[in-house]
């Protein structure tokens, strides 16, 4: 059986490190590690989980991880024909000194105040693809003036990058209690559209149901069942608009809600907007 860490460790190779995922799916477990991430999504898309928020992802976007942040990329169900990204990571402690000439003020900066982790969209990000596949085949010291040239850029688009922020201000809990709250993840992510009890939910994580309301709220600042709901909706969304034949009630049902009228409750409390509104709003982006 594979062992399943919380903190992963990353291959050294030198002061950059760079993963290209060809692969049926994204490693979709909850994890961290001491490296800050850059991810630039070639193809697929799911749902990036990090710290207690849920979020979209699609191709074309980068995202930048913080350091010991929480995160996991769940690929989409109606993916088949796999996933690839490019992942660069570096620990910016053994990085800095490479950044004290002034030439590098803007870069140096950039990466001290990232302070959350970030997503910039595919109409800003498409333009950087290049950049990443040659860092990812190039080597040496042409990699690490590659990576600087693209942190530079970046450096310059601060008002075009989305905040993360999770509302968690301790990311530093144990790999113990990361790998229970993984437990409890992949479990809502496979059984969202059954009826999930509060018993069933606990189980999962070897507590009594009190108890597990009361660990899930230290730890993610929110209820479960504020969580549940957020998965729920958010794959609805992506029903609304990949499955536009599906009536409202049959994507109700579908991801777990008894009823239609608590569906569009929750639905709206959410996104700020009525199941017709959302698609709507995106055919008119489109």
């Amino acid at each position: 059986m594979k062992v399943v860490q919380f903190t992963v460790p990353v291959v050294y190779q030198g002061s950059i490190c760079v993963q290209e995922d060809i692969l049926p799916s994204f490693y979709s477990n909850y994890h961290r590690h001491k490296e800050i991430q850059l991810t630039y999504i070639l193809k697929g898309r799911g749902t990036f989980m990090i710290g207690n928020f849920t979020h979209s992802f699609e191709e074309d976007e980068i995202y930048i991880v913080d350091a010991d942040e929480p995160h996991m990329f769940k690929t989409g169900e109606d993916i088949k024909d796999g996933i690839h990204a490019i992942h660069i990571f570096f620990d910016y402690e053994h990085f800095k000194s490479f950044l004290d000439f002034p030439e590098f003020d803007d870069v140096k900066y950039f990466l001290e105040h990232i302070n959350v982790s970030k997503k910039l969209d595919a109409e800003h990000a498409v333009a950087l693809k290049d950049k990443f596949v040659q860092i990812n085949t190039s080597a040496g010291i042409d990699r690490l003036l590659s990576f600087v040239k693209l942190i530079n850029f970046l450096s310059k688009k601060v008002d075009q990058w989305t905040s993360l922020y999770t509302g968690i201000p301790q990311k530093k809990f144990s790999d113990a209690e990361g790998l229970r709250i993984n437990e409890i993840f992949q479990y809502t992510f496979q059984h969202f559209g059954d009826k999930i009890s509060l018993e069933d939910i606990a189980a999962v994580a070897h507590m009594t149901p009190h108890a597990f309301c009361k660990y899930f709220k230290k730890h993610t600042r929110k209820t479960y069942v504020t969580f549940l709901n957020e998965i729920r909706i958010e794959r609805a969304c992506k029903m609304l608009i990949d499955e536009s034949s599906e009536s409202v009630s049959n994507i109700a049902f579908k991801t777990g809600f008894n009823n239609v009228v608590n569906f569009n409750r929750v639905f709206k409390k959410i996104t700020k907007h009525s199941p017709s509104e959302y698609v709507q709003e995106h055919r008119m982006r489109d």
